[in-house]
């Protein structure tokens, strides 16, 4: 991919125009190979469809996801005015559903976004100033590597308590090693390439040099790590709620639901699974979404 987008590190009118041509070339061919993934595609629209449900939903008409009635209670699918059954408070399913998707979604995405950012400059810094730098920053990332990412996530959300403000902290610390060592890998490889000796023999700083030759060429790969880790961090979120040490009740989160209906699963198993399926099909939506970005990324020329 770098040899598609690599800047030289002549100035020229011609040679900027012909660089930016070939950048918006590149990613032209992502586009087009990616709208030919009809898969990838199926599972944006459903992610996009789900993500509007929930930010949305306030406006859908809904019936009010914490007002239960206890003559109601665990309603099967296709009740009259419950048109996915009621919970084990007689809530109603499809609007716990929708206004859970808001926070499950939220506390599975956000941690990557802060982790993608944070772990861009780390590694950055440790892939391109190298020495000490580097030591320092790539050994303290080891550390967290010595604890499995479930166990790190459960150790930092007991430390801290329940809460959505900790679940997101929690989560965001224990994503950020892993794209820590993407972007020193990419960064290191990109930083031996000639036209970053060209561009240093020419006078660029060190903050130019990053920001105009790396960037461009590292942020590709560490982006579609990173979307390749939302879904693991989904089921990470939903199993903090399920455990009780993330989204405190009664908000709707499907984590948390499944901890609730857990008790009537024996009763009414499909209500029960609801919140399952629902993680499944997100989590597998979001799976096939990063292969079909990994495969229309790797563009040859």
């Amino acid at each position: 991919m770098a040899s598609a987008i690599s800047p030289s590190a002549a100035s020229s009118p011609s040679e900027i125009t012909a660089t930016a041509a070939k950048t918006r070339s590149y990613w032209s061919n992502v586009l087009r190979r990616f709208l030919k993934d009809r898969i990838a595609v199926a599972c944006a629209v459903i992610l996009l469809l789900l993500i509007l449900a929930a930010i949305f939903a306030p406006w859908l008409d809904l019936a009010d996801p914490y007002r239960g009635s206890m003559i109601k209670r665990l309603r099967p699918i296709g009740t009259e005015g419950l048109p996915l059954g009621s919970d084990e408070q007689g809530r109603d399913m499809l609007a716990r559903l929708i206004y859970g998707g808001r926070l499950t979604l939220l506390i599975g995405l956000l941690p990557v976004v802060f982790a993608f950012f944070i772990a861009t400059v780390l590694g950055v810094a440790a892939g391109y100033v190298g020495g000490w730098v580097n030591t320092i920053i790539m050994r303290t990332v080891d550390i967290f590597f010595a604890f499995p990412s479930v166990l790190l996530a459960i150790a930092i959300s007991g430390a801290l308590g329940a809460g959505i403000v900790n679940s997101l902290v929690s989560l965001t610390i224990v994503f950020i090693p892993p794209i820590t060592r993407v972007a020193e890998s990419v960064t290191s490889s990109v930083r031996s390439l000639d036209y970053i000796d060209a561009a240093r023999a020419s006078g660029g700083n060190a903050f130019t040099i990053v920001r105009v030759h790396v960037l461009g060429n590292v942020l590709g790969p560490i982006f579609v790590y990173a979307t390749s880790l939302t879904s693991v961090c989904m089921i990470l979120a939903a199993g903090l709620s399920f455990l009780g040490i993330g989204v405190k009740p009664p908000q709707p989160e499907w984590g948390l639901m499944l901890n609730t209906l857990r008790t009537a699963i024996y009763v009414n198993p499909i209500v029960a699974a609801l919140p399952g399926v629902m993680i499944f099909i997100t989590s597998l939506c979001l799976n096939l979404l990063s292969d079909g970005l990994r495969s229309a990324m790797n563009v040859k020329d």
